[in-house]
């Protein structure tokens, strides 16, 4: 008769001591003491638990089975609960207790495994070669708490959603073809020879007629397919958050979304975030140049043009002649002493990848403003120290 699991491998603690236990799951590792006794990790999803064979008391078949046992073989061991005699492990949840086993049975004997599931000998393997034995690597305790983490903001986003009135509809993946930003992963069609179904983007229109339909309040964390180049934040197929309101406002928007991002916070990480400041689009782009600005750094921009036309640094006047010029500046503290000469050239060519000219720069001491161009500040010095 096979054992059947009674309790996860995480799952053990001081109080099921004396309590009989089938555990099923991977022998994470073997130790043979050579004093009769032999000692099995056995790992699953939620943890590990300390196996004990004494091979004095043991039948003869479960000493022979123990003494064969290698990493990775898949069993289900029975036995008794008890605390640990030479002490608690305090790097296992489970390290209070130990299970005496009496009874084991091997459901799946393992070949020599090209590679073994353990976090710390993943970072000397190269990621082609766990890609290449992913059942083995996803094996590995932080792969299965990214899944399990997954998991959970998965089930968090669909409770918030359904309190909030929403409904989460699924919609297709073999559609006609919608011009939008990147070109479409493409299907052909056994039915229609010569004709290709899409993949989708993103259910843009789908949720548009969902809105004209009337559902009202429409959610799906939904895959989307895009046949474009890979970047930091992008690949091939990805999954995000859709959805759609009607008969709502702004403020109604950031009200739901702020919700959201408030209670992953907090019930996934247990930070308490507070209030999320809420900031206008014209605010962001004037202060930080950029409509996602991060404000932990505390970097802002200040609107210097009408400073800078009092000066005759070419590079002002020539920005300030264009259609809508603008001059601004960025106060970086404590930069006239941590700001080498070498850093401040640096960017100055860095933000020419972004379109710009470059990046005039001046240092700020106890003397005033040197370096860079602080010859052309004079008409303005004590004005610009002020504004910034």
């Amino acid at each position: 008769m096979k054992l059947k699991r009674t309790h996860m491998c995480g799952q053990l603690r001081a109080p099921d001591a004396g309590k009989s236990a089938i555990l099923a799951g991977w022998v994470n590792t073997y130790r043979d003491q050579g004093k009769g006794l032999i000692f099995i990790d056995i790992r699953d999803r939620t943890g590990l638990t300390q196996i004990v064979f004494d091979l004095e008391d043991a039948s003869p078949e479960v000493v022979e089975t123990a003494k064969a046992l290698r990493r990775e073989d898949v069993i289900a061991v029975s036995g008794e609960v008890r605390n640990r005699v030479a002490g608690t492990n305090p790097k296992l949840a489970t390290g209070d207790i130990e299970l005496m086993a009496i009874d084991i049975e091997i459901l799946n004997k393992t070949e020599n495994p090209p590679i073994l599931p353990d976090d710390y000998e993943a970072s000397k393997i190269a990621e082609e070669k766990r890609l290449q034995y992913r059942y083995i690597d996803l094996r590995r305790p932080r792969m299965q708490e990214i899944l399990r983490t997954r998991h959970t903001l998965t089930r968090l986003t669909r409770d918030y959603f359904d309190d909030h009135d929403f409904l989460e509809i699924e919609t297709p993946f073999l559609i006609k073809t919608t011009p939008e930003g990147a070109r479409d992963f493409i299907v052909p069609s056994r039915l229609y020879p010569g004709q290709w179904y899409a993949l989708p983007q993103s259910p843009q229109i789908f949720k548009q007629i969902l809105m004209v339909g009337g559902c009202d309040r429409y959610m799906q964390i939904v895959r989307c397919f895009r046949d474009e180049d890979p970047r930091a934040d992008r690949q091939a197929e990805f999954t995000q958050i859709d959805l759609e309101m009607s008969f709502v406002d702004r403020d109604d928007v950031i009200e739901i979304m702020s919700g959201f991002v408030t209670k992953v916070w907090n019930d996934m990480l247990d930070i308490q975030i507070g209030e999320i400041p809420v900031m206008n689009y014209h605010d962001a782009m004037e202060r930080y140049g950029i409509d996602r600005p991060d404000l932990r750094f505390d970097l802002e921009l200040t609107d210097i043009s009408d400073l800078a036309a009092k000066t005759d640094f070419k590079v002002f006047t020539d920005a300030l002649a264009k259609p809508r010029g603008t001059v601004k500046a960025m106060r970086v503290p404590g930069g006239a002493e941590k700001m080498s000469r070498k850093v401040t050239d640096g960017y100055s060519e860095y933000v020419k990848t972004f379109g710009a000219g470059g990046a005039p720069t001046v240092k700020f001491t106890s003397n005033g403003f040197e370096t860079g161009i602080a010859k052309f500040l004079g008409p303005v010095a004590d004005e610009l120290k002020d504004r910034l």
